[in-house]
């Protein structure tokens, strides 16, 4: 088959690979229809590679048809149509049963002393392969895919998988009060789609802060008030504070993570630590990892005092000083983590099958081949022609 696979910083490369087999009986293989490109993929493209090996297949986004199935799956068949989460989880665990999917015991990679597996993501996440490929081995074949209703196309279903869970839990764990206020710091797809939701669950206010004139236009066609980060650098929290009756918010949800504009220092540590031999790189990025902490930091000074916070970007830095002196003064509360997709799809997935009230058919901003992958992923790490959201058809 022909998929994505990592050979080194920003090398990325479609070619031919071996057909992924059964190898559990509550395995299956799905042909994949449709996959996602993430700004977690940007990550691996720019800063983690001493956690890859040349040849991982990448992706952790995928939809598609079941092709082949082991003998102990009872609950879907060949000819089924699927979305696949990006968490490998079991489903029957203590964990998942908690509706912790993304600590699910049965996958979780000691090694690292970190949670569930993931696609296509990584020696810390389990080395699994991912989804930017013609077909994907899926494990837990009668807990883990879901069955979606042939018909709609893929844009419908495809962003169970990652985009509408992972914002979906930003909106909850933010928890803002009917009619309240919420700031939305970065505007790509988890930031647009938590917006999006916000609304829809009847927040008074959502106001979102990017810097792409793309991203920004995006969000305003949705009644999101928008605020460019570059004509706001010095003035930000005072604006936001005269939107909001000078209290600030009563949540900010931080979706952008360590790839944040505004920290020179930090970036630079990005660029060098990739300079390492890999042993090396994987153990300094490990232990003392630098992240970009810049909006973070925004999202402390913007909220209101007794407000919440909620961290849908990923950090991976285990160094980064916080204030917690002024996060304690200000009592803030402070949510985070990997989206538990199981969790959500029961409350997401009505809303995909009557009408669309959230705008995912028209949310991916380009559809391509997956043989323009390589070029796809330059395009969304550079924020050229308004890559927001991209789409591969393998």
């Amino acid at each position: 088959m022909k998929a994505l696979t990592w050979h080194g910083k920003r090398d990325v490369r479609f070619e031919t690979v071996p057909d992924p087999q059964i190898t559990d009986p509550t395995d299956v293989i799905v042909k994949v229809t449709s996959s996602g490109l993430c700004g977690s993929d940007l990550h691996l493209y720019e800063v983690l590679g001493p956690f890859l090996e040349e040849g991982d297949i990448l992706g952790h986004e995928p939809m598609g048809v079941v092709q082949e199935v082991g003998r102990d799956v009872a609950q879907i068949a060949a000819g089924d149509r699927v979305m696949v989460p990006f968490n490998v989880s079991c489903g029957t665990c203590r964990t998942c049963t908690e509706g912790l999917h993304s600590q699910c015991e049965t996958t979780q990679v000691h090694d690292y002393d970190n949670g569930a597996a993931l696609f296509g993501y990584t020696k810390l996440y389990g080395q699994v392969p991912g989804g930017q490929a013609e077909l994907l081995r899926v494990p837990f074949g009668n807990t883990l895919p879901i069955k979606v209703p042939d018909g709609p196309p893929d844009d419908r279903f495809v962003f169970l998988s990652d985009v509408l869970p992972t914002a979906w839990q930003a909106v909850q764990y933010a928890n803002v009060p009917p009619g309240g206020s919420l700031v939305v710091l970065g505007l790509g797809p988890i930031g647009d789609m938590a917006a999006r939701i916000a609304l829809h669950q009847d927040a008074g206010q959502v106001i979102g802060v990017d810097l792409v004139p793309e991203r920004l236009e995006r969000a305003r066609a949705r009644s999101v008030t928008v605020l460019n980060l570059d004509d706001h650098a010095e003035d930000l929290s005072d604006i936001i504070r005269d939107h909001t009756d000078g209290r600030g918010p009563h949540a900010v949800i931080d979706a952008v993570g360590m790839e944040a504009h505004g920290s020179p220092t930090a970036e630079l540590a990005h660029k060098a630590t990739s300079l390492l031999p890999s042993r090396l790189a994987a153990q300094l990025m490990e232990r003392a990892g630098i992240d970009r902490l810049h909006a973070l930091r925004l999202a402390i000074d913007i909220v209101r005092r007794g407000g919440t916070i909620s961290l849908s970007g990923v950090y991976g830095g285990m160094t980064d000083p916080l204030p917690l002196l002024t996060m304690f003064d200000k009592q803030i509360q402070l949510r985070m983590g990997q989206a538990n997709v199981h969790r959500w799809v029961p409350d997401i997935l009505p809303l995909l099958l009557d009408g669309d009230p959230l705008g995912v058919e028209d949310f991916a901003a380009h559809h391509l081949p997956l043989s323009q992958a390589p070029q796809a992923y330059e395009m969304f790490q550079k924020k050229q022609q308004g890559a927001v959201k991209i789409l591969f058809r393998p």
